[in-house]
Order: structure tokens, then C-alpha cells, then sequence
């Protein structure tokens, strides 16, 4: 009688476990179903960068979260390159982004530095930021760190290095509520972005990345001789060849 008990408890046991093949078959669908979607993401990454190369961002979710927040619109004027003073285009860089033309997204002897100094420094290039500011958040964050590193060899590979550069001056925060070159030297200087003199756009180059609490039109002392060094800075850059890929 004990033995017709166990027998019978080891066959229910049997009978509700599935078998070896139909696991297998599960996890097999459940693989496949992963791997769908992760190609379905990277496809959707390599369509939305597509998409900039040609089409002005009529917006970056930081712009509408500021507006928000303003509980007003912001100041995005949307410029082409063409119409920004090169000496512009060039101070963006020299303080932002140096060896922008010879690197392909990341700048490994920056990442460097920074590890050295104990992330006391930034190492963001120009590339990150256009990716941060156009798709991504704001804050720091290994999420947004990963989809960040993800992209920006996706937009080094499918733009030109000029194109990155024209997304980067129109979206770039300038001020509380200002964004883009063009709304910016509207706003300090009462001018186009471009008709701005060396001294003007040393100084917008300068603000950044603390636009909200420096002022390009009345400049701290710390802004003077930052904007001093990004002059030097670009007028080396023009000198050696590091600004060839976007002029």
C-alpha cells in the first residue's frame, strides 16, 4: 500500500513537470524574442540618427522639460552653419572639444585625464553631448551613460563632422531658457550669430558648461580669461589643423 503512495506522488511529480524539449523550446522562443528586440532597437537607434543628418531637431527633450519648467517657451532659432561666424564654430571647440576632428566619438587621452584627476574633469566630447542633448536626459545615470555610448559612434559614422558640429551650436544651452548660437547672440549682443566678433564668441564659448550661472554680456573675471584662452585655443586649432573638418 506504501509503495502504490510513492508511486503514485513520483507520477504526479512527473506529469506536472514539462518536459526537457518543451523547456528548451521555451527558452529558445525566449531567446529569439530578446534577440528581435535588441536588433529592432539598434535599428530604431540607426533610423533616428538617419533621420538628424537631414531634418533640423525641432526640439530636445531638455528644451521642453526647461519650457516646462519656465512655464514659457525657450529662445531656438534654428542657423545652418553657413550663416555662424566661423571664429564661432571654432571657440565651440577649442574650449569644448579640442581634438573634435581627430577622434572618432570618444576621446580616450580625455577619458584619460579624467580618470587621473579623479572625475574631477569632464571628458564629454562634442559627439556625446549632441547624442545626450538630442535623444537622451539629462544627469548622470549608467542607463543614459550606456545608450550614450551606444549612439555616439552611430552619429561619428553617419554624419559628417561639420553636421555634428551645426547640431551641437543650435542646441547647446546658452543661458536660462536660451538655446542654440543664434538665439544666444541675439540675446547677449543684440547681433546674428553671424556677425559675432572674436570677443563675442570667445565669450558664449566660455559660458559653457555653466550657462545659467555666467553671463557672456557682463563677464566675471573668471569668464574674461577663460574667454582669452579659448581665443588662443582657436587661433591654434585654425593654425594646426584641427579645425579642417568643419570649415
Amino acid at each position: 500500500m506504501a509503495q502504490r503512495t510513492r508511486s503514485s506522488r513520483s507520477g504526479s511529480k512527473a506529469a506536472s513537470s514539462p518536459p526537457p524539449a518543451r523547456r528548451r523550446g521555451g527558452r529558445a522562443r525566449l531567446l529569439r524574442r530578446l534577440v528581435l528586440a535588441a536588433l529592432a532597437g539598434v535599428l530604431l537607434m540607426v533610423l533616428a540618427v538617419l533621420a538628424y543628418r537631414v531634418v533640423n531637431p525641432p526640439g530636445t527633450p531638455y528644451m521642453w522639460m526647461e519650457t516646462r519648467r519656465l512655464d514659457a517657451p525657450v529662445a531656438y532659432i534654428w542657423v545652418d552653419a553657413e550663416e555662424v561666424a566661423p571664429v564661432l564654430l571654432r571657440a565651440l571647440v577649442a574650449a569644448e572639444d579640442a581634438n573634435f576632428c581627430t577622434h572618432w566619438g570618444f576621446d580616450m587621452r580625455a577619458i584619460r585625464a579624467a580618470i587621473a584627476s579623479g572625475g574631477r574633469r569632464g571628458a564629454s566630447t562634442i559627439s556625446q553631448q549632441v547624442v545626450k542633448n538630442v535623444w537622451l536626459w539629462q544627469g548622470r545615470s549608467w542607463p543614459r551613460k550606456a545608450l550614450e555610448a551606444m549612439m555616439t559612434p552611430l552619429v561619428e559614422a553617419l554624419w559628417p563632422k561639420r553636421r555634428i558640429l551645426e547640431v551641437y551650436l543650435n542646441v547647446a544651452e546658452f543661458g536660462d531658457g536660451v538655446f542654440g548660437a543664434e538665439a544666444a547672440a541675439r540675446h547677449y549682443f543684440g547681433v546674428a550669430a553671424a556677425d559675432l566678433t572674436a570677443v563675442q564668441a570667445a565669450r558664449l564659448a566660455a559660458i559653457l558648461p555653466d550657462p545659467k550661472d555666467r553671463s557672456a554680456a557682463r563677464p566675471s573675471a573668471f569668464v574674461e580669461r577663460r574667454a582669452a584662452q579659448i581665443r588662443d585655443g582657436a587661433a591654434t586649432i585654425d593654425r594646426d589643423g584641427r579645425a579642417a573638418c568643419f570649415q
